[in-house]
């Protein structure tokens, strides 16, 4: 009140003032006491804690929580990992490398690697005007940093021709070479890494070390036609021989990598133009044994579901959880379509569809029942497509299968004209949809008609290079390669994971009709219940490594080449070894020593034990033949084919 008083002594020394008004007063004194307040920096204005503020108040914090934790890993021991699990679990085992080594075991083959589909790293070399400043950087493999700062540039150049199965005009994209290939897909994701580096304790290093990468997406023989890489893969397996006083050379194929290296080793002895011109004693002159590990030797049916829908359980999943999101056209990318377009110019995918037709795979009626698991009813695998779930389970005299083959296809789908992304299913029209799901189920032999129906381009590029039934006359050219060479002193070992459910077949659906839409989707709302635990979100299950089913990995060992069969003319021995998974008992085990699944079994202390072995000289016989948890030779007795 001191403005107050003030204005009262002023008065009293002159004629006696007016009083104010109690209002204007207050008024006035709040004016002075506003005057007396020093100015803010926004000019008097306060500042409102906005949802901006909160956000990046939030990414600052678990950025610089981030970085400390990054800190703090950097700056531990190398030790304390290990310390702080064999805290919680004992006392850690040797890695296989340090084991072997104390018992005195010491490289003697050379080794030669060879990669499977999209784990080997493919590099650019020339590209269009949207990949400027990527020369020789990583398109595949690495961070996948130009997947996200341009991914339809990306797309567009991991893309084949979609007639030729060759580059594209302009653009040449090419396998990493080196260990470095494959070493790691990803920083921190090991696939041959953890076993180069136990090679290493027992003596190996790169002279003694081959990466044999390739181009996994062309077709086998295209990688001798544009890239000579056979030829190379041959070369240099005659230069590891020469040079290591005659020792034979020990191949570790992985996943597609076993197939590919069953194709060079039929084109290696064929004459020259068309093949290496080794002649029929090559194999047998450079090859100690060949150590396959997660062969799909008579395909995958996740083959099947990635060409039919680009679909796997994993994605299907994602579909049923977040409807529409990865077929719409979301942030500009209409994510499934692109990537079924550029993986239907994929020729080697061809090489993943299921061999053997119904005699392996099973019929409308009848497949073997490859798994451990107790169903209460019967579950036939052989109908690898199914659209429904009642489709599955109903005898095939009762379901009505309306033919596809002589379908017209046209009236295109609505708006299709309108699709930034072209697939094959725009061609075929709203009749030729309805003609696929009318047929209601497919087995592997009717599932090449499908494909050849809805992939008319693919299946014609597949069939000029890839065979899927069983030889009746094995001196037809087309289905050579599963024929071994005259080798008898060679040895041919299948590694392979058990113990995890398998995608085996599927129950489909039609989607709505949509812009721009691929029609078919695996059906998640369908389950198999107590009834059959087999089923599970749309996928039939059996035993195998989560990728490849046991069937596939371990017939032809156990019984396709068994001794002398008109597959295996010279008696290679054969041996199965497998791997019963176990997940890693903690975090800090990382993706587990001891797993069965089809990439980290790479780091399966006992595969690796047994692969060092091998090289260092061993035979079957001295590690202890053939180790199997499977049924895998009850359910190859029971396969009926004429050897």
């Amino acid at each position: 009140m001191s403005f107050l008083r003030r204005r009262k002594g002023k008065a009293s020394d002159s004629e006696p003032a007016p009083i104010e008004d109690e209002s204007e007063i207050e008024q006035e004194n709040q004016k002075h006491k506003q005057k007396q307040k020093l100015p803010s920096k926004d000019g008097g204005k306060t500042q409102k804690w906005s949802c901006v503020d909160s956000c990046c108040w939030f990414i600052g914090f678990i950025c610089s929580i981030w970085w400390f934790l990054l800190f703090l890993y950097n700056a531990m021991p190398a030790s304390f990992p290990q310390f702080v699990t064999e805290a919680i679990t004992g006392p850690l085992s040797d890695p296989p490398g340090v084991k072997l080594r104390k018992e005195g075991l010491m490289a003697k083959h050379p080794v030669v690697f060879v990669p499977g589909i999209v784990t080997g790293g493919l590099e650019l070399w020339e590209g269009h005007q949207c990949a400027d400043g990527l020369f020789r950087k990583r398109l595949w493999g690495g961070t996948f940093g130009e997947l996200y700062k341009r991914p339809l540039c990306w797309a567009e150049h991991m893309s084949l021709d979609n007639e030729t199965g060759l580059d594209p005009s302009g653009i040449r994209v090419r396998p990493v070479s080196g260990l470095v290939a494959a070493d790691y897909f990803a920083p921190g994701y090991f696939v041959w890494a953890v076993l180069i580096a136990n090679l290493a304790r027992i003596g190996y290093e790169e002279k003694t070390m081959y990466m044999a990468s390739y181009d996994w997406r062309l077709s086998f023989q295209n990688t001798e036609v544009r890239d000579q890489t056979l030829s190379r893969i041959k070369s240099n397996i005659e230069l590891m021989v020469a040079t290591n006083g005659g020792n034979k050379v020990v191949v570790i194929p992985h996943s597609m990598g076993v197939l590919y290296f069953l194709h060079f080793m039929k084109w290696v002895e064929a004459p020259a133009p068309m093949g290496g011109g080794g002649g029929s004693d090559w194999c047998a002159k450079h090859i100690k044994a060949v150590v396959n590990i997660g062969g799909p030797f008579l395909g995958v049916p996740k083959a099947v579901a990635g060409l039919f829908s680009i679909e796997a359980r994993d994605i299907a999943v994602a579909r049923a959880f977040a409807p529409g999101v990865l077929d719409k056209d979301v942030f500009g990318l209409q994510t499934l379509q692109h990537m079924m377009r550029m993986t239907r110019t994929w020729d080697s995918t061809m090489s993943m569809i299921p061999k053997g037709g119904d005699t392996i795979w099973g019929g409308l009626d009848w497949s073997l029942k490859d798994t451990a698991i107790v169903v209460q009813r019967r579950v036939n695998y052989g109908r690898i497509i199914s659209f429904g779930k009642d489709v599955a389970e109903t005898h095939s005299s009762k379901i009505e299968m309306i033919d596809f083959r002589d379908a017209v296809k046209g009236n295109n789908l609505a708006n299709a004209t309108h699709c930034d992304v072209w697939t094959e299913y725009h061609e075929m029209g709203v009749g030729g949809v309805k003609a696929v799901a009318d047929y209601k189920v497919y087995t592997t032999e009717s599932v090449l008609d499908l494909f050849r129906f809805v992939a008319p381009k693919l299946m014609t590029r597949g069939d000029a290079h890839f065979s899927y039934g069983i030889a009746n006359n094995l001196d037809d050219p087309e289905y050579e390669h599963y024929k071994l060479p005259n080798a008898p002193d060679m040895e041919i070992y299948s590694l392979y994971g058990v113990g995890i459910p398998t995608e085996r077949a599927y129950v489909y659906k039609l989607t709505p009709t949509a812009e721009c839409y691929i029609p078919f989707q695996i059906d998640t709302s369908a389950e198999g219940g107590s009834e059959n635990p087999c089923l599970k979100g749309g996928v039939f299950s059996s035993d195998g490594d989560e990728t490849v089913p046991v069937l596939s990995a371990g017939f032809m060992c156990a019984k396709g080449w068994r001794g002398k069969t008109r597959f295996n003319p010279s008696g290679i021995p054969t041996y199965i070894r497998e791997y019963d998974h176990a997940p890693p008992a903690n975090l800090l085990e990382g993706r587990g020593t001891q797993s069965g699944a089809h990439v980290d079994i790479m780091g399966n202390f006992a595969l690796i034990e047994d692969v060092l072995r091998v090289a260092a000289g061993a035979k079957g016989e001295d590690l202890g033949g053939d180790k199997v948890h499977s049924d895998i030779f009850k359910w190859s007795e029971n396969i009926n084919l004429d050897l």
